[in-house]
């Protein structure tokens, strides 16, 4: 049975089923990347809620795992050379997980990079700034009366929409015919912006044809329903 407790943070989320990917998580948009790629492999796993609307990302355990504060992070105990591995950012979570497996990316080299050049896309551009528009529209900087903040990044989620609009053209998924973490990587952060943070009409999401397409295709998928809803939020009472 593999020993976790080199890792602090299995002290705070004990592993019922040590012999598991690990994964700490909760279900944000960068959270739920890594339960769908999950999902969709079909490798066993462990999920732990990381509550961060209590700040448990901010514990000493959760820290000792990943100094950013931030979910997912996973410990898969079946690491490289058979020996286990820490893990946190999602992206790169995603990459792991794909080349473990050889699921969720092109086999051959050239497909293989296209995919991470989207993936980096999402995580450098498409999350931080549908984030922003999250804070200024939603959250706590509607508050701010100076609306110039929440029209840039509307304005820049606007463009990059207008990105994955055109490369879907004629795609039925960011890399073709192959449904890839490419996909994984971006399906929670639009859904998120026209959804929750509600923003879709300060983006001119109407106007577009084969992003909303491409997101009802992706959301259809029952790995994807399954990934959404992983960890589970603990329900108030």
């Amino acid at each position: 049975m593999p020993d976790l407790s080199a890792f602090a943070i299995a002290a705070r989320w004990p592993a019922k089923h040590p012999d598991r990917l690990q994964l700490y998580s909760f279900p944000t948009p960068n959270g739920v990347k890594v339960s769908i790629a999950l999902e969709e492999i079909g490798l066993p796993y462990e999920p732990h809620a990381v509550d961060i609307g209590k700040n448990e990302s901010w514990t000493p355990e959760f820290l000792s795992l990943n100094p950013n504060s931030k979910i997912p992070a996973i410990v898969d105990p079946d690491g490289p050379g058979g020996k286990p591995i820490g893990l946190f950012e999602s992206g790169a979570i995603l990459l792991y997980l794909a080349e473990k497996t050889g699921k969720l990316i092109p086999a051959d080299a050239a497909g293989r990079y296209e995919t991470i050049q989207w993936v980096f896309f999402q995580m450098a551009a498409i999350g931080p700034i549908f984030g922003q528009v999250g804070f200024f529209h939603k959250f706590a900087g509607r508050e701010i009366e100076d609306r110039r903040p929440l029209q840039r990044y509307a304005d820049e989620s606007k463009r990059l929409l207008g990105v994955l609009e055109t490369r879907l053209d004629g795609r039925q998924w960011i890399m073709g015919d192959e449904y890839t973490i490419a996909d994984i990587s971006m399906l929670g952060w639009v859904r998120n912006l026209v959804g929750f943070y509600g923003a879709g009409d300060l983006v001119g999401y109407a106007s577009l044809k084969h992003v909303p397409a491409w997101l009802e295709r992706g959301l259809a998928r029952p790995a994807v329903q399954r990934g959404l809803d992983i960890p589970k939020r603990h329900r108030k009472r």
